[in-house]
């Protein structure tokens, strides 16, 4: 660990305003003039919302259909070019930047609270 910088911390108390679920993706696309993002739809358990997905540069969208993700689900609204994404996915940074998006170990109902 030399050389690496300390990480901020912060309370239980801030970390429990973020709010995240596991969603279901439902469909996804292509978004015209973007070669870096794709648009998903994403079930979160009784309600739906469209996603800008960071990914586009190493997965198809029609890949991440039937998917179970997990969503931060409280983030302000962002405009990514046509779409207004209403969340997050969570991913790890791969190899060549390559975001390995998180997924439950086993199957688990859209909408679930990721603690």
């Amino acid at each position: 660990m030399s050389g690496a910088q300390p990480e901020e911390l912060i309370t239980i108390d801030e970390f429990s305003t973020v709010k995240m679920k596991i969603g279901r993706v439902i469909s996804a696309e292509s978004i015209p003039g973007m070669s870096k993002v794709f648009k998903a739809r994403v079930d979160l358990g009784g309600e739906e919302r469209e996603l800008a997905v960071g990914g586009a540069a190493f997965y198809r969208p029609e890949e991440f259909v039937g998917r179970l993700v997990v969503v931060c689900t409280n983030l302000q609204p962002r405009k990514l070019g046509s779409v207004v994404s209403s969340g997050m996915l969570l991913a790890a940074d791969g190899p060549d930047g390559k975001p390995i998006f998180l997924t439950p170990s086993e199957e688990v109902s859209a909408g679930s609270p990721v603690h």
